[in-house]
């Protein structure tokens, strides 16, 4: 009985990491590419993290696409708050989860849905809302689309201003 408890706990912890696998996607992203900065010793060190972050975010070679800026903008007045949980060695996802209590936009920062080169059947694939976050990021207005088809037809018709995209 214990093991079927157990079975079914660990099928439930793989179906939320699955899950978890797009959230708060471009947070993580940054935690993890300031752990890829920092040696082991300083992952201990709350002012070495909060240094580290500072560095990371002052990226001047423009390195840093415009979601990780933002993310930047939203960690800065709260480096002390990342670096507690950070320097406990907690993982990305959960460092970023505890810090969403603080400012509950850094987990809404997604990265774009890439489009290129997708036929009509992967497009109805997508959920309304993620064509409109298509549109929105190609600059383009989609007011008036009431039906999915047209926000698909609209979608293929700026294929063209895709380059524009951060992808």
């Amino acid at each position: 009985m214990k093991f079927i408890s157990f079975l079914l706990a660990s099928l439930a912890s793989m179906a939320m990491a699955a899950q978890d696998s797009k959230e708060c996607e471009v947070c993580v992203k940054v935690m993890e590419d300031i752990r890829a900065t920092m040696s082991k010793e300083d992952m201990k060190s709350k002012p070495k993290i909060e240094a580290a972050m500072g560095e990371y975010c002052a990226n001047k070679d423009d390195k840093l696409t415009a979601r990780e800026k933002k993310i930047c903008y939203y960690i800065d007045p709260i480096k002390r708050d990342v670096a507690q949980p950070f320097s406990l060695g907690m993982p990305s996802l959960k460092v970023c989860q505890r810090i969403t209590k603080s400012n509950p936009e850094i987990c809404t920062v997604k990265f774009p849905v890439k489009t290129d080169n997708m036929e009509k059947k992967d497009l109805s694939k997508l959920r309304v809302k993620q064509l409109k976050q298509i549109l929105a990021d190609r600059g383009v207005d989609y007011k008036g689309l009431l039906e999915k088809d047209e926000f698909i037809k609209k979608v293929q018709e700026t294929e063209h201003l895709a380059g524009a995209d951060e992808f």
